[in-house]
């Protein structure tokens, strides 16, 4: 099955495939299977082809996928070039919701297995 040009994982329950798209995550996937009255644990081989288009009409009624990845880069955007305290941190590539930055935030800044210190190694005493 699939829905804005993404095939859902077929040996998963209704609730967690459609989290695949993006915008949809757990609570409206939640949402829209009850306003359908499906089965919370259906797999989305289960599905007939009536089914199939209700969901799909139901999430388009969303933003979604590439209209929704376009709004978050136009917001981010916007920011810096206002030059707002959080635009210029994702310009860094810094946290921008106050996180330390001491130590953690290595998944803004990269280089995960990058460790504190000088990097020397100390030299054995014989």
């Amino acid at each position: 099955m699939r829905i804005s040009g993404i095939t859902l994982p077929e040996n998963k329950r209704l609730e967690i495939a459609l989290t695949a798209v993006y915008g949809v995550g757990r609570p409206r996937a939640k949402e829209i299977i009850e306003k359908l009255g499906l089965d919370m644990g259906m797999k989305t081989t289960e599905l007939t082809a009536d089914q199939e288009n209700l969901i799909r009409r139901e999430i388009e009624l969303f933003k979604t996928e590439g209209d929704l990845k376009r709004e978050v880069q136009q917001n981010i955007k916007r920011l810096k070039d206002i030059k707002a305290y959080r635009g210029t941190r994702h310009t860094k590539h810094l946290p921008a919701r106050g996180q330390r930055t001491k130590t953690n935030s290595r998944t803004v800044r990269g280089n995960v297995r990058r460790t504190m210190g000088s990097g020397r190694r100390k030299v054995e005493k014989t």
